[in-house]
């Protein structure tokens, strides 16, 4: 349980870089976007890209080749931490797992309808109900750990678990509702990609290249069948052994070795690039009536007031039935502080409402209600978590 403990911490400690990276990020892209350089990033993720062997070609501006590209190695990495946590971490028993499973269905279903409530005579701006639904785990532990030692471990291993939850949400969401026509063809080749890989599971294949090949390919097959493509990279994932042939030590196995060898590419060029490329966003002729239009305000209020209702209202439920236990050392202060962490998005929040609105013309309402609705939360959390915590200094994992 101790070196549980230790290796929850130290990846909390990992997202926190990758939350001063984006934050970095973003207010570049938006100082460019704002600035009389515009042009030079709007023509950056403008430029065509193409990729191709033979007739097969994939052209595509950059920023797709961002968002369909990499974001597919992220998911790919969310999909490892994902099968980790459910077989040997703290999701791996119905006990542990349950409390943030309520809180993680909460923060999703109240943002959700907190959004219909201000959208719902509009079929358009109805698509985009799942934007505040989803949490940034790099945004949200990072705001946690900059608190230091004053909060409990418990409570932020119940964020992790809380967000890897929610991220979970979020790729079931993707894969039935933004979806767009089918090729039958091409998923037909993509079920063939996931038969071969479900065999090199049960051959105990335990090297990670025919894996990372064989996902290449699917993420081919995807990308052209209609499904989104980053769920390629989940699939593969779920795929890759957790331990090693003859060993039941999961640190010794294939997923934590890939895990740890992709976490630094993920946190510190992958994310900020992310978000580089999509939070740039024109504030000339920004107004009260653009702040408070249905798109801007019912992300915003999705993740303002819906995620900290949602969790902490779902974790009150879990604790009265006696589903779930509290996390030890956590005030009920300091959980409302986390679950209006969980109100930060960003990262998600912005994928999905690229989904949600392909159409150029919506991005500037996206990215209002997602960034002002994160600002919000983070604000807010922090300095409630600032209250509940003060003056207390508990002692760490050594």
């Amino acid at each position: 349980m101790k070196e549980r403990l230790k290796g929850a911490l130290g990846f909390i400690q990992h997202e926190a870089a990758a939350g001063v990276l984006l934050l970095l990020a973003a207010i570049a892209a938006l100082a460019l976007e704002n600035s009389p350089w515009r042009w030079i990033y709007d023509a950056l993720l403008e430029t065509r890209v193409t990729v191709g062997i033979g007739a097969l070609l994939l052209y595509k501006p950059l920023l797709l080749w961002i968002n369909d590209g990499l974001m597919a190695i992220f998911f790919f990495l969310v999909g490892l931490e994902i099968k980790r946590e459910l077989l040997a971490g703290e999701l791996s028993s119905i006990r542990r797992a349950a409390l943030p499973a309520m809180a993680a269905v909460g923060g999703m279903a109240v943002p959700a309808l907190i959004y219909m409530a201000i959208n719902f005579s509009d079929p358009v701006t109805r698509a985009g109900w799942a934007i505040p639904a989803a949490t940034d785990i790099a945004f949200a532990v990072g705001v946690l750990a900059l608190l230091g030692p004053r909060i409990p471990p418990s409570l932020k291993i119940f964020l992790l678990a809380l967000a890897i939850i929610d991220d979970l949400g979020a790729i079931i969401i993707i894969a039935l509702f933004y979806t767009a026509d089918l090729s039958l063809p091409a998923l037909y080749l993509a079920s063939a990609g996931i038969l071969v890989l479900l065999a090199l599971n049960r051959l105990h294949v335990t090297s990670t290249a025919p894996y990372v090949l064989v996902g290449i390919f699917i993420w081919v097959c995807v990308l052209k069948s209609g499904v989104h493509a980053t769920l390629a990279g989940v699939v593969t994932a779920l795929a890759v052994p957790l331990y090693s042939a003859g060993s039941r030590e999961a640190e010794e196995g294939p997923l934590v070795h890939l895990e740890h060898s992709l976490h630094p590419w993920v946190t510190y060029a992958i994310l900020p690039l992310f978000a580089f490329a999509n939070a740039g966003v024109s504030l000339a002729g920004l107004s009260i009536e653009k702040v408070l239009g249905p798109i801007p305000l019912g992300i915003a209020l999705g993740l303002f007031l819906g995620k900290p209702l949602g969790i902490a209202g779902f974790t009150w439920l879990a604790l009265r039935s006696g589903i779930g236990e509290r996390p030890e050392g956590a005030t009920w202060p300091g959980l409302v502080g986390v679950a209006c962490l969980g109100g930060i998005g960003f990262t998600m929040s912005l994928f999905i409402g690229g989904l949600a609105f392909p159409d150029p013309a919506y991005a500037a309402d996206i990215r209002i209600g997602v960034l002002g609705g994160s600002i919000l939360s983070a604000t807010i959390g922090f300095l409630l978590l600032a209250w509940a915590f003060a003056g207390k200094k508990l002692p760490q994992p050594g």
